[in-house]
């Protein structure tokens, strides 16, 4: 089965920090040597990882459709070899429906905009790349990083919650729509996880005590890049996707069949 080893030119996007840092560093470890392109707001930390090793890109995704256009054509301008993308950015804020008064609608559609749409644009842009790549053997993959709370939602973070819902779904339809080309999704479901987008809700210090450390997570998610399995539902993840996913693909895919014998 076709996996992460096969790949040959990796971008990690939002891997200044966190998942996307650590993920991108234990990719680019790998034995089969790839190329790995990662991708940010923050001058100064690309700056530290280019140190390591890593092809860097300063860009900021919460963007337009065009200056994601932008991103992409420059992207592939110059890495032509790119056959893998993991997006990792993402931000998380808190919402109180009890108090709609209290609500900052712009930073809700923003958040929107970052975890979700600018994804969406991504890949509809990226893809027309992946099948070329594809039509002369080489597998491509995307790799969206959804949630635990894509599937039982955190009600204090609504949005984010949302977002990764949105995100998981989308991952099951493109994995039905594009089994018959060599594009994969590897969707990536964290638990809670020690990272630096606790620090948008100011609530780091009250979750610190619970997280999964990200050293074991990221050891855990290249385990299951490297089998090529589709979902890769870590610790907590782990038991609500057996609880309420398994079989989803099985419904989707059947689901698929019947629309189209319509």
């Amino acid at each position: 089965m076709a996996n992460i080893t096969d790949s040959k030119c990796v971008l990690v996007i939002g891997a200044t920090a966190g998942i996307g840092r650590t993920l991108a560093a234990s990719i680019h470890a790998l034995p089969s040597n790839p190329t790995v392109i990662v991708s940010g707001r923050r001058q100064e930390r690309l700056d530290e990882l280019a140190k390591t090793g890593l092809e860097t890109i300063q860009f900021d995704v919460n963007a337009d459709a065009e200056s994601l256009q932008a991103f992409v054509d420059e992207l592939l301008g110059r890495y032509p070899q790119v056959d893998t993308v993991v997006f990792s950015a993402a931000v998380q804020y808190e919402y109180d429906f009890t108090k709609p008064e209290t609500l900052d609608l712009k930073k809700f559609y923003s958040e929107l905009n970052l975890n979700y749409i600018t994804i969406v644009t991504l890949i509809t842009y990226l893809l027309p790349h992946f099948f070329k790549l594809g039509e002369k053997g080489q597998p491509c993959f995307l790799l969206p990083i959804t949630s635990n709370l894509g599937i039982a939602p955190g009600a204090w973070t609504p949005c984010y919650s949302a977002t990764k819902a949105a995100l998981h779904s989308l991952a099951l339809s493109l994995n039905e729509q594009l089994k018959d080309t060599n594009v994969r999704i590897m969707e990536i479901m964290p638990p809670l996880v020690e990272s630096e987008l606790h620090n948008t809700a100011g609530n780091t210090e009250r979750v610190a005590q619970y997280w999964m450390p990200l050293d074991k997570f990221v050891h855990d998610v290249m385990e299951g890049l490297k089998r090529g399995d589709r979902t890769i539902a870590v610790g907590m993840s782990a038991d609500q996707y057996e609880r309420f996913e398994k079989g989803k693909e099985e419904i989707v895919h059947a689901t698929m069949e019947e629309w189209k014998s319509w």
